[in-house]
């Protein structure tokens, strides 16, 4: 039988040298030195008898049995947090930390409008906010670096559970000289691939805006090279295309000092769902619901 098993603090430099390829950026996102990791990951190697990570000047590559035990190692985290967790959602709901990503076509157009009056009825709940874009949330969901995402669906984020707080429209904007000829309402087939400017790749709106058109030449045709949605306003502004734009963007005034109009576009998948969404069968699902339930009703008063 074995005496020893490895530590949580060696599966955590394990896991964070995987995810950030450097020691150095591994050791910062720990909190520890540089050495300090190094010499937890070689007493991890140590106990279980088997080199993990090759080490050279330039290169950290992790042998094919260290890349296995680091997924298992991220679970394990996984559950010990979730252990954590359990024991902290048993007091008081919605108070401590909490970690929350809010992707960013979200994130300026809905926080402003919604936390204030969350901190003013939880002010025990303390709410850590990074903004990161679909993907790298739902990777930070799953890999414990955050509680909860407020996403945009659909968007395939894994083995997730969600609330859906509200439907947000979407509308097709268009430089001012095309004002004059437009209908109340666009057709998907309407709008030439050429012209069409996009979110890069990662951001979900990306998607969303594709399955609204429903037209599989757009995925090829349009400019995907947006990094925000302020860049495609610009853009538009400039005449160098239309784009898709949420209507909740709209309303928070991201088209202010600008000449663009817009339309709604009419489709079958016309609308985006902004949903709370957390890892599934976690032991705060709970908390989310009642967190998510708060975030709806506080929207439908601000609206």
């Amino acid at each position: 039988m074995q005496n020893y098993l490895p530590t949580l603090k060696q599966l955590q430099y394990l896991v964070a040298l995987q995810e950030h390829g450097h020691f150095g950026r591994a050791a910062e996102s720990c909190f520890v030195t540089q050495s300090t990791l190094s010499a937890g990951i070689r007493e991890l190697e140590s106990l279980l008898g088997t080199m993990l990570v090759e080490r050279t000047r330039r290169v950290v590559r992790f042998t094919p049995l260290g890349d296995k035990i680091a997924a298992k190692a991220n679970r394990v985290l996984r559950e010990a947090e979730d252990l954590a967790a359990l024991a902290a959602a048993s007091g008081k709901p919605l108070t401590g930390d909490l970690r929350m990503s809010v992707i960013p076509t979200i994130a300026p157009f809905l926080l402003p409008r919604l936390l204030p009056k969350l901190r003013a009825e939880r002010p025990q709940l303390k709410l850590y906010l990074r903004e990161e874009t679909s993907q790298a949330a739902c990777d930070s969901l799953h890999h414990g670096q955050v509680d909860c995402v407020l996403l945009a669906l659909p968007y395939a984020c894994g083995d997730i559970e969600h609330q859906t707080l509200f439907s947000d429209r979407l509308c097709v904007a268009f430089p001012a000289e095309a004002a004059g000829d437009l209908p109340d309402a666009i057709a998907p087939d309407s709008i030439a691939a050429s012209d069409l400017l996009l979110l890069e790749d990662g951001h979900c709106l990306k998607d969303h805006a594709l399955a609204a058109c429903n037209r599989p030449e757009l995925r090829s045709g349009a400019v995907m090279m947006g990094t925000s949605l302020h860049t495609l306003v610009q853009m538009v502004e400039n005449g160098l295309g239309i784009t898709m734009l949420p209507q909740m963007a709209i309303d928070s005034g991201i088209l202010a000092n600008t000449s663009i109009v817009t339309r709604p576009i009419e489709s079958d998948n016309d609308a985006r769902d902004i949903a709370l969404v957390w890892r599934r069968n976690s032991p705060r699902r709970d908390e989310f619901e009642m967190l998510g339930e708060i975030l709806k009703t506080r929207f439908e008063a601000a609206s």
